[in-house]
């Protein structure tokens, strides 16, 4: 009797579906290696070359669309493992998904924004304070707080992401005048010079008409064109003094949060399939009968439920029944399953769950030992960058709040600041503050900013002030109070004594 060797064949189908591998082959490099910076080599985009200029950026930008949109699959959960194929035994192909992508995207965006991004004044003056405070209402009333989340998503997500200013188009009287959009990023891109400083030319928005015709809207610093085709077919022009779109790249190689790990995040998915697979096939194993003779009805008899049945062995040769099952280690497989998940906490600074807690642990060796230092060391790296593109969008939001009459405030008397965990190490952030407020040599205003205790720092300081001027008013009248008392009573002693005097002389 010959062996016969069953051996489990894992395929993937490239039919029809979009594949990390599919992904790429559309780059020389044979890897994803992060989006695009999108260069020319023109100095200035102007009417006669614009057309030119964007079907030259088109190529490089449809490369990116096509990865970004891999990617935000990817992070949905429609993975690679969705499309596995099973040669052996094709109806037990089992197709575990473990989103991995989705927890290390809402990780790292909900970290990096835990607390919400406030704008402070860069020097003590009280004017200052109190028209950055006024900004700080004017953004609220725009929704920033829920737009950068929108933001940092993208940016986490596939490593870039646009964002627009433009004036307000509802013109909202209570509002802000200036109006903040969190663009796609794949309808929209900035194309840089590719000269000294990659300086941005020009920022291309792609939007449909109501035929629905491609319209490519090209922001220049003096205007906007509008192409169609391969004709320029409107001009608006306009006094920003830079381009009102600005990339946030989440780092310079414009790599998602996840894009490094993406094998062993597959891989994970492979092993969790197989997992379930083989115990499926375990359970469900190959009846094999040796020198048996049964009919098909017995059989089907037997898969019905029957307790027993009657076989007839050839004379000479014995008779067997045995089930053909193979069940791989468990521990062996989680072994593996967690090198990856280190390796993928590792590479991308998420936090673990993991125990190693030691009685002797305390709360920085804590941080260090779980990897929460390096989650707020990466937070820190992302702040460097994400703090570049805000001040170029905060430069276009204040030049049309000067514009409008609204607000007159440089953009060098404002401070970005990142404010997260305010509630670790409470008590020594309250004693920094408190030793700060009690030296003379150290304005207020820097003592509620070093502390890192408060999340808007301005807000906190003002009403600060407020209250300690009303106290120190408070006491002033009540000292005055005390001591107007103090006089009156001692005016109403002496009246006493001099009445008392003047009787015992008369006496």
């Amino acid at each position: 009797m010959e062996n016969i060797w069953v051996v489990p064949i894992f395929v993937y189908t490239e039919v029809f579906h979009v594949l990390e591998n599919d992904i790429v082959r559309l780059n020389t490099c044979d890897s994803l290696h992060g989006r695009r910076k999108i260069l020319t080599n023109k100095q200035k985009i102007t009417a006669d070359n614009v057309v030119s200029v964007l079907e030259d950026s088109l190529g490089f930008d449809s490369a990116n669309v096509a990865e970004i949109n891999y990617l935000y699959d990817v992070y949905r959960g429609i993975m690679d493992i969705r499309y596995k194929d099973k040669s052996v035994r094709p109806d037990n192909n089992n197709k575990v998904t473990i989103n991995l992508p989705n927890k290390i995207v809402t990780f790292k965006s909900s970290f990096f924004l835990s607390s919400p991004i406030q704008y402070v004044a860069a020097n003590g003056k009280e004017d200052i304070s109190d028209k950055v405070a006024y900004l700080n209402v004017l953004m609220s009333s725009e929704g920033k707080e829920s737009k950068d989340k929108e933001c940092s998503d993208w940016m986490h997500i596939c490593g870039v992401e646009p964002r627009m200013v433009l004036p307000d188009p509802d013109n909202e009287k209570d509002g802000s005048p200036a109006a903040l959009y969190s663009l796609d990023p794949r309808e929209a891109f900035v194309i840089y010079s590719s000269g000294i400083g990659r300086k941005p030319l020009a920022g291309v928005l792609k939007q449909y008409d109501e035929d629905d015709n491609l319209i490519y809207y090209v922001y220049v610093p003096e205007g906007r064109y509008t192409v169609k085709g391969n004709d320029v077919v409107d001009w608006l022009a306009y006094d920003f003094g830079r381009v009102p779109i600005v990339e946030y790249p989440l780092n310079e190689a414009r790599l998602g949060a996840f894009e490094t790990v993406l094998s062993p995040i597959n891989m994970i998915n492979t092993l969790e399939s197989a997992r379930v697979d083989n115990v499926v096939d375990f359970v469900n194993a190959y009846d094999v009968f040796q020198n048996c003779e049964i009919d098909e009805n017995t059989y089907k008899e037997l898969a019905r439920g029957g307790q027993c049945i009657c076989i007839r062995s050839g004379q000479g040769t014995e008779a067997k029944v045995y089930r053909i099952s193979s069940e791989i280690s468990q521990t062996g497989v989680q072994t593996e399953i967690d090198a990856l998940y280190d390796y993928i906490d590792e590479i991308t600074g998420m936090p673990t769950r993991a125990g190693n807690s030691s009685a002797a642990d305390t709360g920085m060796g804590t941080r260090f030992r779980n990897g929460w230092q390096d989650a707020s060391a990466r937070a820190n790296d992302t702040e460097k960058l994400f703090a570049r593109s805000e001040r170029e969008i905060l430069k276009l939001i204040l030049k049309i709040y000067k514009d409008k009459g609204v607000l007159d405030l440089d953009p060098n008397d404002v401070k970005i600041q990142f404010t997260r965990e305010n509630l670790t190490d409470i008590q020594s952030k309250a004693q920094v503050l408190c030793e700060l407020l009690n030296n003379e040599k150290v304005h207020p205003r820097d003592a509620y900013d070093i502390s890192g205790l408060f999340t808007d720092v301005e807000n906190a300081y003002q009403r600060g002030m407020e209250w300690y001027e009303e106290a120190q008013s408070e006491l002033e009248n009540s000292l005055e109070k005390e001591l107007e008392n103090a006089r009156t009573v001692h005016n109403d002693g002496q009246s006493d004594r001099n009445t008392a005097e003047e009787g015992n002389t008369a006496v």
